[in-house]
């Protein structure tokens, strides 16, 4: 690739981006945002961090925090500038690509990233486990817990990853339970 090819790729990537930001409202989370990406051009994870920091650098696109612990990416009005003035740099068949990707892969990138489960590990016999649920970038139900085992902890993961739907009305049952 010569280096004028090399940078036509990086502004139509760059246009891509904001392209596709400035119709998320709300945002979305880095990970998400790679998925759709890749699936329209194929970029790798690098070069796609490397075009993502080129707009952070630039203002074009910033990060929001939602909660204490998920931060999204928006685009700015700088960025919005930049799109109207740009827009035309990205080919006809990446936008039409784009378009047709765009809700399939947002919607199944909103429906994985809506229950999610971690844990880290503090000392060799302590790990804290964080389970969410997440809804439109917003969190809406949220545990913190410790197991002094990663076994334990990844049990715990696991079965918030798989039975989620069934353990958070549980959890809401045992909440608003009175213990009089």
């Amino acid at each position: 690739m010569s280096n004028s090819d090399n940078t036509t790729a990086l502004a139509e990537n760059k246009v891509l981006i904001l392209y596709l930001l400035d119709q998320i409202p709300n945002g979305i989370i880095e990970n998400g945002l790679f998925k759709i990406v890749t699936s329209i051009n194929g970029v790798n994870y690098f070069y796609f961090k490397q075009v993502l920091t080129d707009l952070f650098e630039t203002k074009l696109v910033g990060l929001v925090t939602k909660d204490e612990s998920d931060d999204v990416v928006k685009i700015t009005s700088e960025g919005k500038n930049a799109l109207s003035l740009t827009q035309d740099v990205l080919p006809g068949i990446i936008k039409l690509k784009a378009d047709n990707l765009f809700k399939q892969e947002l919607s199944s990138v909103t429906e994985e990233t809506s229950v999610t489960a971690e844990f880290i590990p503090k000392n060799e016999n302590d790990y804290t486990i964080k389970c969410k649920i997440v809804e439109n970038n917003e969190t809406i139900f949220e545990v913190r817990t410790v197991a002094g085992s990663r076994d334990r902890a990844k049990r715990i993961v696991d079965n918030w990853n798989t039975n989620a739907s069934k353990i958070y009305p549980e959890i809401l049952d045992i909440l608003l339970k009175s213990y009089n």
